[in-house]
């Protein structure tokens, strides 16, 4: 063979005979590490292994696919000199690369392949970061000229058979000689590795003799503590001489013969086992040539099953080619030999440790779920939320699903937020979203902290988003702070305010707020909340509100739980029916154990050993563990520590010994294991795992370090440093310690007996009580709370204990109120209640009073109305005065109001006047109220100043009189004729006016307002009257009360304003109710601008009808009648107009003014009303808008209301058509006054009601012949509703403007003005308008053609 080198043109590479490229290996000095020598080889031998494969493919013929090859020809095919290498010249001769081969060549038959990396894996890696690595995945591409054959895996053999029938005497015949000819193949493929390697012939039996003989010398002298003389049997058997491996092959010019017989051995196994190794050949390797030269003495029949040494010999040489791979996709772990990764001392003596290489962040088994949640995540980050559920029982690896997406979202510039449950911690509740949510703060600060100006304008954004509201997202999430220093939270809740008015749902609201200003498309969050089997359905709801936002979050959410705790009533399934509900697409998967060939690739990884080596020992694991990752690996640490698996130092392998293990009969309960391997630590790392399963899946560090500063836990600290290094617990993120599993925290509490757990408990939490009783400790109070608590028989029994462990509680429950965590805090204080004396009320009552207060609030809070009823009765039962009872009565009557029971909140109120002495009259006529409002006006003209704003009423009962009017005010506006609710505003303003402004002045002012504003007389005034509350509201910054306040501003004199900035400030109202727990009060807000936005023409039909829907969405939690009423008129309205209802309404509902009080006044009958008359002017519907409008003429008696004078308008253009029907002609003097009401609307809102005078006065003159006017005011009508953005009454002046010109019989400006309505109906979105439209153009054109 040609020794000269050729170059390949066509792959830019140097062709090399393999043995000239040998020698030169070991001739030359190259920059070039052994082991990224090996690596050379290692590629070079897979690229022969591949190319035998495929040469035994292509040469096949006959019914038996036998090979071609004659004689020895197949020493000439497997032979070292039948092969050349393709190195790639982009490396230089001199400066040879680990990488550099590119490909391998046989010369006969001609075959060539390519090998080279997949292009997809250098996406994967930045260019620094393959530095040092020396892993190669492999691929290889046939080039056969002479075949067309594809390439096919050989599974089973060598030379695979056909499966045509043939006859039983042939099978046996082809069978010997198949045997003898793969005999014979995996003697010549270990013959050319073994010279690829060692770089010297393969040595035949007379030269082994001096090998043997030193070999032998080398064993005796090995160090007696490298070779453990407990090794097990099996693999000492393989260790050893044996007869079995001096069975001789034929030389090479041998035929046929029987391979079993001794004279015919020309090698011995272990002997050239030791030359490989004394040669640096890694033991990977060695075992592989010895695997094949034993597979050259397999039998292929039953000896060999019972013949133990021969167990790992190759059944085919595609495992040759696979484990070749395998070698050179980790070689660090499977290729080179196993460095020495720990020294121990045992009786003054060193030893070596090796540990099992467990590869901790790769996820077996679980190729097809980890696709489905890829694929769920992708669709989030295109912009609509998504839920993942993973059930799975403990330790099948559900966590590492979810942990396996984490560097997809990171690289998509997405983040990961989560929260882990557990069944010892309280924080079972809204607590955990909380503490997932703070942790984004975190993240958004680490994301640009390189980048201030980007951080500026985040923090702008929270700014102008929760403006005043900052305040109340700084508590829940006490980490925004990072990102301005501005967001701060306020110091503490006011109790005597009638109590936290935040609750479960405002939070999850304010917490959605956030979400969407900081998640996106680009951003998405991932929110993923471990063993939800421990959460309950509060924390569930929230995630119910993030996920089934139609607002604009992206979120994907990722919940685990084991699905064999939970029964099918657990909140987890009600959170699933919900979702579905709200169309969230949702996917649910169950993960059960490994299949065997998974767990034994996970085994193999540890064990650096190739699969086919690991399946016997995979068999046992798989039937103890039913393929349970975790108790997989605990298991395997087990036969570890018991010296059933034991690393050879001779071999460089993990040994074990089958038959021992089976008769072991070791435990299949994963806790039994780790309880085992738990009761032989020291007594420093058994009390940190104790004090730690105390605290539940995580501790903080803090904790640590508090109670290291005893004398009784001083050891913990050690103890903690050597639970880390004992793989029990690790560090997470954010600093603090975790068990690295639920099982081992189980097995960790369970070292402390049954029956010394309550006084462990109890201990542990005197002790940390008594290190930090004067230290600010945060949250760690809650920890010292929950520990104590389990002594209660202990405290019950000794009286000074009781009272500091009741405010020790007490705190923890305001700490964790402060926070928002109002259930975790309603825990705590029960907690407290329970170790009061029965006579509390008598010895300790203030305490009572306090805590039962609030107990009450938290409960209130946590949404637990009955329990907050309950325990306010009690207090208004115990409470030794009406003052002391004040605070529970308005939390009474805020609850009564908050569920609907408004005359149980107006009666709650009416109760504690009559207590404070004030006189709250049954009924009230229209008479008195008529009185009482001049009176009120003349007393606010004389007494309203600068003087009087600076006078602060000081009578504290004076202000509680004020606050409970003013709610029962409310209640009456809403519920009872307006004509009690002026009276009762009336009177607040008197006292206000009497004795100085407190925080309740503004809201009895603003009702004032709006009572006055009903006489179309006093609208000035009534205006003058609301600014100045709206002024004195921001005196005393009471942002609680800014939702009534705008609400009732906007209802009395919105139609002063402009009506798209009130629409803005409307919607900010909304939210900032819903963040601060007045969840009714901003509905009614709602209410009002969805009412704005269609009367103003604000938003596009489609658009509004969306919001009105979002909004109803929000009400199946909420659950508030009135409100739903009110949107589902708005919603018809909407609906009607687009297309009328025929492809949006929603299901057949009841009538929303079906059933409700007829009562004159009744606000949700009058709104009816309005909406009735407005939809049937729109469509069209003279008669019937003539009906409703005249019912909203007694509902509404007086001009001075937007209602009012929106209707009128309408009701004034219909009763225009009707006289030019030249119907109802007496009605002319009804239009006169519709015109002269328009002036003076106009006179105090130009801008909102010019347009509509104009217009009136355009159809007036219109109807009068008086043209030159009519077409100046159509012209100045559709000009001043474009100004004022009122894009459906601009087209309702082109329409009336085009019927003009028709009427005129002026067919073009006809058409161009209905051209133009057309085009405002459109862009308004009103399908109806617009065809309506479109059948009068169509008119007009047959007209202008028949004219024509």
């Amino acid at each position: 063979m040609a020794a000269a080198a050729a170059a390949d043109k066509d792959n830019d590479s140097l062709q090399l005979p393999l043995r000239n490229w040998m020698d030169m290996e070991t001739k030359k000095k190259t920059t070039l590490s052994h082991k990224e020598s090996i690596v050379r080889k290692t590629t070079i031998a897979y690229g022969i292994l591949e190319l035998i494969l495929r040469c035994f493919k292509t040469t096949t013929t006959g019914n038996n696919s036998m090979p071609s090859f004659k004689n020895n020809e197949d020493d000439d095919v497997i032979h070292i000199d039948n092969f050349t290498v393709l190195v790639s010249t982009n490396s230089s001769q001199h400066q040879p690369s680990w990488d550099d081969i590119t490909g391998v060549t046989m010369n006969s038959p001609k075959l060539s392949l390519t090998i080279e990396e997949p292009a997809y894996l250098t996406c994967l890696f930045e260019p620094d970061e393959t530095h040092g690595q020396l892993g190669r995945c492999l691929e290889v591409e046939h080039h056969d000229p002479t075949s067309s054959v594809v390439h096919e895996e050989e599974n089973s053999s060598v030379l695979p058979m056909n499966a045509e029938a043939i006859t039983a005497d042939d099978l046996t015949n082809d069978n010997n000689e198949r045997m003898r000819v793969n005999n014979r193949c995996y003697y010549l493929v270990a013959k050319v590795l073994y010279e690829l390697f060692a770089n010297e012939a393969f040595p035949e039996e007379s030269s082994l003799a001096t090998v043997n003989e030193a070999a032998t010398t080398t064993i005796a002298s090995t160090d007696v503590a490298t070779v453990s003389s407990e090794e097990p049997a099996q693999k000492k058997l393989k260790s050893s001489s044996s007869s079995n491996h001096h069975r001789k092959l034929p030389p090479p010019a041998a035929t046929k013969g029987d391979f079993n017989e001794a004279k015919q051995l020309p090698f011995q196994i272990p002997s050239i086992v030791r030359m490989q190794q004394q040669l640096g050949i890694p033991a990977s390797l060695c075992r592989m040539m010895q695997n094949l030269l034993e597979a050259a003495l397999s039998r292929g029949d039953d000896e060999d099953d019972e013949n133990t040494s021969l167990n790992d010999a190759y059944k085919s040489l595609r495992d040759v080619a696979e484990d070749l791979h395998l070698l050179l996709l980790d070689p660090d772990r499977f290729l080179f030999d196993n460095e020495v990764q720990q020294q121990g001392t045992t009786n003054d003596e060193t030893t070596t440790i090796i540990q099992l290489r467990y590869r901790k962040d790769k996820l077996y088994g679980r190729d097809k779920e980890e696709t489905l949640i890829t694929d769920a995540f992708c669709r989030v980050s295109r912009g609509k939320s998504e839920a993942f559920f993973i059930g799975g029982f403990s330790g099948c690896g559900k966590s590492m699903l979810v942990n396996s997406l984490r560097a997809r979202v990171n690289v998509v510039g997405g983040y990961v937020i989560q929260h882990k449950f557990d069944a010892v911690s309280q924080e079972r509740s809204l607590s955990g979203v909380i503490s997932a949510v703070n942790q984004l703060c975190v993240m958004l600060k680490r994301r640009n902290r390189n980048s201030p100006p980007r951080l500026a304008k985040l923090a702008k954004k929270i700014r102008d988003e929760f403006g005043a509201d900052v305040a109340l997202l700084a508590r829940i999430l006490q980490n925004v702070s990072m990102l301005s220093p501005e967001f701060i939270s306020p110091v503490a809740v006011e109790e005597e305010a009638g109590g936290d008015t935040m609750n479960a749902r405002s939070v999850g609201f304010t917490l959605l707020r956030f979400l969407r200003l900081v998640s996106s498309r680009k951003h998405p969050v991932m929110l993923f909340l471990d063993d939800l089997q421990w959460a309950d359905d509060t924390a569930l709801d929230v995630v119910h509100t993030f996920l089934s936002d139609a607002k604009g979050s992206c979120m994907f959410f990722v919940g685990t739980y084991r699905d064999n705790e939970v029964d099918a009533n657990h909140p987890i399934f009600d959170l699933m029916k919900k979702l579905e509900i709200s169309h969230v697409p949702t996917s649910k998967v169950s993960l059960a154990g490994l299949d065997h060939e998974n767990l034994n690739t996970m085994i193999s990884d540890a064990l650096c050993l190739c699969p086919r080596i690991c399946n016997s020992l995979s068999d046992i694991v798989i039937k103890k563990t039913d393929g349970s990752p975790f108790f997989v690996l605990e298991f395997m640490k087990s036969l570890k520590d018991r010296g059933l698996l034991q690393y050879n130092f001779h071999q460089k392998r993990w040994v074990w010994d089958e038959d021992t293990i089976r008769a072991e009969g070791i435990t299949d309960n994963v806790m039994h294991l780790l309880s085992y391997e738990m009761n032989g630590l020291c007594d420093e790392i058994q009390l940190l795992l104790k004090v730690m399963a105390c605290f539940g899946t995580c501790t903080n560090e803090s904790v640590i370090g508090y109670l290291s500063e005893s004398v009784e836990y001083s050891g913990v600290r050690d103890g903690l440093e050597r639970a880390v290094i004992g793989g029990f617990v690790e560090k997470n993120r954010e600093g603090d310690f975790k068990f690295v599993h639920d099982k081992v925290r189980e097995a960790a509490y369970n070292l402390i007996p049954e029956s010394d757990k309550k006084e462990f408990h109890y201990n542990l939490g005197k002790a940390l009580h008594s290190i930090s009783e004067e230290k600010d400790v945060g949250d760690t109070i809650l920890l010292i709370a929950s520990q104590i608590y389990h002594g209660k028989e202990s405290i019950m029994k000794n009286d000074e204990l009781r009272i500091p462990i009741v405010k020790l509680n007490m705190a923890a429950g305001m700490k964790a109120m402060e926070s928002c965590r109002h259930k975790t805090a309603f825990s705590y204080l029960k907690a407290a209640w329970s170790l009061l004396p029965d006579d509390c009320w008598g010895s300790y009552y203030d305490i009572s009073l306090r805590l039962n207060f609030m107990m009450a609030s938290a409960a209130n809070s946590s949404c637990e109305y009955d329990d907050a009823v309950l325990i306010l009765q009690r207090i208004m039962k115990e409470a030794r005065c009406t003052k002391d009872k004040l605070p529970s009565y308005f939390l009474l009557s805020q609850i009564f109001q908050a569920q609907g029971k408004v005359a149980d909140a107006y009666g709650t109120c009416a109760s504690i006047l009559t207590r404070l002495g004030e006189t709250v009259p049954e009924s009230v006529t229209p008479e008195t109220v008529g009185a009482m409002i001049p009176e009120t006006l003349r007393m606010y003209d004389q007494v309203y100043g600068d003087d009087w704003l600076a006078t602060k009423m000081e009578d504290n009962t004076l202000r509680n009189v004020l606050k409970f009017y003013v709610a029962m005010a409310t209640s009456a506006f809403f519920f009872k004729v307006q004509h009690i609710a002026a009276y009762l505003s009336c009177k607040v303003v008197q006292l206000s006016l009497q004795n100085g402004v407190c925080q309740h002045t503004p809201l009895a002012l603003m009702q004032l307002a709006d009572i006055i504003s009903f006489d179309g007389n006093n609208v000035a005034i009534s205006h003058r009257i609301a600014n100045n509350a709206m002024a004195l509201s921001k005196k005393f910054n009471i942002s609680d009360q800014n939702a009534e306040l705008q609400l009732i501003f906007f209802h009395a004199v919105g139609h002063l304003e402009c009506f798209h900035s009130g629409i803005q400030r409307l919607r900010g109202c909304f939210e900032s109710a819903l963040s601060s727990g007045n969840a009714n009060m901003g509905f009614l807000c709602v209410q009002q601008l969805i009412l704005f936005s269609i009367i103003s023409g604000g938003k596009e039909l489609t658009s509004l009808l969306k919001e009105i829907d979002y909004y109803l969405h929000l009400l199946q939690t909420y659950k508030s009648e009135m409100t739903r009423r009110f949107l589902l008129n708005s919603r018809e309205t909407v609906s009607m107009l687009i297309d009328k209802g025929e492809a949006t309404s929603i299901e057949a509902q009841e009538c929303p003014g079906a059933g409700a009080d007829t009562e004159p006044g009744n606000v949700i009958l009058n709104m009816f009303y309005f909406h009735r008359a407005f939809q049937n002017y729109w469509l069209g519907f003279s008669e019937r808008c003539c009906h409703f409008a005249q019912k909203c003429a007694v509902a509404f008696p007086k001009p001075g209301r937007l209602y009012g004078t929106q209707v009128r308008f309408y009701h004034g253009l219909n009763l225009l058509d009707m006289l030019k029907k030249k119907t109802n002609a007496s009605r002319r003097k009804e239009v006169d006054e519709v015109i002269a009401l328009m002036k003076i609307a106009a006179s105090h809102a130009d801008s909102n009601f010019r347009n509509k005078l104009e217009l009136l006065e355009a159809e007036k003159y219109g109807l009068d012949a008086r043209h030159s006017q009519a077409v100046r005011l159509y012209d100045a009508a559709i000009a001043s509703a474009k100004n004022s953005r009122f894009i459906h009454e601009q087209g309702l002046a082109c329409e009336k403007a085009g019927f003009y010109y028709k009427k005129i019989r002026d067919v073009r400006n006809a058409f161009d003005y209905f051209q133009q309505a057309r085009a405002c109906y459109e862009e308004w979105g009103s399908r109806v308008k617009v065809e309506f439209i479109r059948r009068e153009l169509d008119g007009l054109n047959i007209h202008y053609q028949l004219t024509l």
